[in-house]
């Protein structure tokens, strides 16, 4: 029998030592050889009969390794047994380095032996190598190691994966995966794990989520690489599954891939409302079960936020999956007024982020609801960050953001990420609300330079519908303009100053008073364009001169177009300057649009205008608008004039719900360039409000003339006017026999005001002045602005009008 602990033979195949492969012998107590087998005489090259009977320190070991050799010996003698490398001599003289174990064998009556099992040591280091390697797995790698069974019960998994699950090695043995993880995840587990078992296909680096059953609130994310086993024969033995604790690198890299997707999806607009709305969508649900951005009412209003202390707050932006959390919290749009020493409170004067990992129950809840705390069932808050919005060193609000439905509590890592958010939030929302004050300003001036109400015209009646750019593109140069002229005429005007922003806006304004003044001047539309060009002509003139001090206020052109309407001829006089041309609409429902003369853009000098003339029937649609409307990215012109036309096709409709489906079908949301539309549909003042009379060379002109006017306004029933109107007549038809030659022609027109004109063939234009005490004359047109509410002149290609206008008594039928 042979006694000791060392095992002489190992079951393993690839073992050197294991009875297929050793090289065996055998020595008695004095050291002699007394058995030697065939794997042992090819190992060292001597036959059985050289070496059997004959001492062994002899025969195999060289003279300079005796004393090495005696020393393993005694070891092998005190400890019953021995194992290591011993150098021996091969036959033909080399030194072979042997792996030995060594072994007593006690025999009935006789004295022990030494039963040694031999391999060459390099065998024996690299099986050893290999066996560590595979022990140290087992008990000292820090990466788990499971093997499972083909049914993928645990046949072992070393000390890593017990660390993981909380448990020692051998109690996982016989269990399946399901019996420590949740079943979702165990499910994810043992399906690749089975996927591998039938494909041979190794899994490399798989990552997935691992809760365990003890401790399912806990987030846990392993990485996974797993391999079949399979003996020499080809037979599946089962499943080794390299496990590998990833969690803190999974949520890094989440973090990482939040924060890049906050920087695509914050602030994508220059639009306070919308980046608070983007930020709290970026919280919910990656990082927050529900969240809010207040802003301070200041900041919402696109003005400075105080350097003080923080007041009331407005309710921006809400994003929440907890149901039922929309009756308890306030509604975006709702003014809040935080306690003092209330963690929001704390949060704006402090100017840092607050963390409170656990606060369930009414702590919580009044966390979050404030005074609404109570109202609404407990959404059973758990976990809250608030989290202030600083740019430039001023606070502009703050973010609060909870947790009820995910498990888990915040930590400090997630109120490092949630602070990344708010520093780039805030950063956009400072920068959209100086863009706004900014936007609300050059709009504010813009809709100041704009007219009001819309007059009440004889001659149409209007409509008007003005978009101004979106808030990335600023407000533009556009503008429309209706200006009632003499005899119950009208001008209608649109035009467009190139760029955007407040010096547009100032142009704008600019021009449009201009265009009033050259319009009282009752000139041709033509004359008007040639002075508004030579004004532009000179502004830019003038802003380039000073640009070195305002680089960026430049005037660099514009287009319009003037119309002018008689109700009485029912002619419309229309010229352009580089502007699209108007859509008329006839009231057979006919949509064309006039070929006018193009005319060159206001600004180059010295090209002239022309002007067309068209005569339209009572009902006519003129619709005037800029290039904004039918120049959109997406549609071609041709198609959007189409549109156009399909819509003022309709013109039985009111005008202004006509104008606005015209705009709502031709713009989109955001349009990017202000769009002023113009629409007027055309009146006619027939031979019922209007008389003309051609008065004779006589000088009894004046007096025959108060005679035809006393018979017309009684006509008319407006005596009351007899007195005044005969007066002014007669004062306007005598100037115009003294200062003129030929045939004088008197015309009234009964409209909303009472309009007297006396036309001559002369060019000179009247004066009002003061007569002195002592002169014969000079008293007439003085005479004439008394009685009347607005006086003037006009002139045209041969002679000139001197027009009246009065208003009508109280009560007296206006013409519609």
């Amino acid at each position: 029998m042979a006694d000791g602990p060392m095992t002489l033979f190992s079951e393993s195949p690839e073992d050197p030592f294991s009875a297929a492969h050793a090289a065996l012998a055998v020595v008695d107590h004095r050291g002699v050889v007394t058995g030697w087998g065939a794997r042992t005489e090819d190992l060292l090259g001597h036959r059985a009969e050289d070496v059997l009977g004959k001492p062994a320190a002899d025969v195999l070991v060289a003279h300079r390794d005796q004393e090495d050799v005696a020393a393993a010996a005694a070891d092998c003698v005190r400890g019953h047994g021995w194992f290591g490398v011993v150098p021996l001599l091969h036959r033909d003289g080399r030194r072979v380095h042997v792996g030995i174990r060594a072994r007593r064998v006690i025999r009935t009556d006789a004295s022990p032996e030494w039963f040694l099992v031999g391999a060459a040591a390099e065998a024996v280091v690299q099986w050893e190598t290999d066996r560590s390697v595979l022990d140290g797995l087992f008990r000292r790698s820090p990466i788990g190691m499971a093997v499972h069974a083909p049914d993928l019960s645990v046949l072992r998994v070393n000390r890593a994966v017990a660390r993981i699950a909380g448990i020692r090695p051998d109690q996982a043995v016989g269990h399946r995966t399901g019996d420590f993880v949740v079943a979702a995840d165990a499910e994810t587990v043992e399906g690749r794990l089975r996927q591998v078992l039938e494909t041979g296909r190794p899994m490399i680096f798989t990552e997935q989520p691992c809760r365990l059953r003890s401790d399912p609130v806990r987030g846990r994310y392993v990485s996974v690489s797993a391999f079949r086993l399979s003996d020499s024969a080809g037979h599946v033995l089962g499943v080794t599954q390299l496990v590998e604790d990833v969690t803190e690198r999974h949520r890094a890299r989440l973090r990482l891939a939040l924060l890049n997707e906050a920087g695509t999806r914050i602030g994508t607009t220059l639009d306070v409302a919308t980046t608070a709305r983007e930020l709290a969508d970026v919280l919910v649900p990656e990082l927050a079960d529900c969240a809010s951005v207040d802003l301070l009412e200041p900041v919402s209003r696109g003005e400075e936020p105080s350097q003080g202390a923080a007041g009331p707050v407005r309710r921006s932006a809400l994003s929440c999956v907890v149901p039922g959390a929309e009756e308890l919290l306030h509604p975006v749009g709702r003014r809040i007024d935080f306690p003092p020493g209330s963690p929001q409170a704390r949060c704006l004067t402090e100017k840092r982020p607050l963390l409170v990992p656990h606060g369930a129950g009414p702590t919580g809840v009044a966390a979050v609801a404030q005074e609404r705390a109570g109202r609404a069932p407990d959404p059973a808050v758990h976990s809250l960050m608030l989290v202030p919005l600083v740019a430039r060193g001023l606070v502009l609000g703050l973010a609060v953001l909870w947790r009820a439905e995910r498990p888990e509590a915040f930590e400090a890592d997630d109120l490092t990420l949630a602070g990344e958010f708010a520093a780039r939030a805030a950063v956009c929302i400072d920068n959209a609300r100086r863009y706004t004050r900014q936007h609300q300003a050059a709009l504010s001036l813009q809709w100041r330079l704009l007219p009001g109400e819309m007059p009440d015209l004889p001659a149409a009646e209007v409509a008007r519908q003005y978009i101004p750019a979106g808030a990335a593109e600023g407000v533009g140069g556009d503008w429309f303009d209706i200006i009632p002229l003499s005899g119950a005429r009208a001008a209608f005007v649109v035009g467009d100053v190139i760029g955007h922003g407040i010096d547009a806006a100032a142009t704008m304004g600019r021009l449009r008073t201009a265009v009033h003044t050259l319009a009282e001047l009752d000139l041709e539309p033509e004359e008007v364009l040639s002075h508004l060009d030579d004004l532009v002509h000179r502004l830019a003139a003038e802003q380039e001169a000073a640009s070195h001090d305002f680089p960026n206020d430049q005037v660099t052109g514009a287009s319009c177009l003037y119309a002018v309407y008689d109700p009485v001829s029912r002619r419309c006089s229309l010229a352009r300057a580089g502007h699209p041309p108007p859509a008329l609409v006839t009231p057979d429902g006919q949509v064309t649009f006039p070929d006018l003369p193009a005319g060159p853009p206001l600004g180059l000098g010295g090209l002239p205008f022309e002007a067309a003339e068209l005569e339209l029937p009572e009902g006519s649609l003129l619709a005037l608008f800029t290039n904004g409307l039918i120049q959109q990215a997406v549609i071609d012109i041709d198609a959007a004039l189409a549109r156009l036309a399909d819509q003022l096709h309709s013109v039985d409709r009111p005008l202004p719900e006509l104008a606005k489906a015209v705009v709502e079908a031709l713009l989109p949301a955001r349009p990017l360039d202000d769009v002023a539309l113009l629409l007027a549909r055309t009146r006619v003042l027939g031979p019922e409000h209007v008389a003309t009379w051609t008065l004779p060379s006589d000088p009894r002109a004046a007096s025959s003339a108060r005679g035809l006017v006393a018979d017309q306004l009684a006509a008319w029933h407006l005596d009351e006017l007899a007195f005044a109107t005969e007066l002014v007549v007669s004062e306007l038809v005598t100037n115009a026999y003294r200062y003129a030659d030929g045939p004088v022609t008197l015309r009234l027109i009964r409209g909303p005001r009472l309009i007297c004109e006396v036309s001559d063939t002369s060019n000179t234009s009247p004066h009002l002045r003061r007569a002195r005490s002592t002169d014969e004359g000079g008293r007439g047109l003085f005479l004439v602005a008394q009685l009347t509410e607005r006086w003037g002149t006009r002139y045209e290609r041969e002679g000139k009008t001197v027009w009246t206008e009065q208003p009508l008594p109280a009560g007296a039928d206006t013409p519609q």
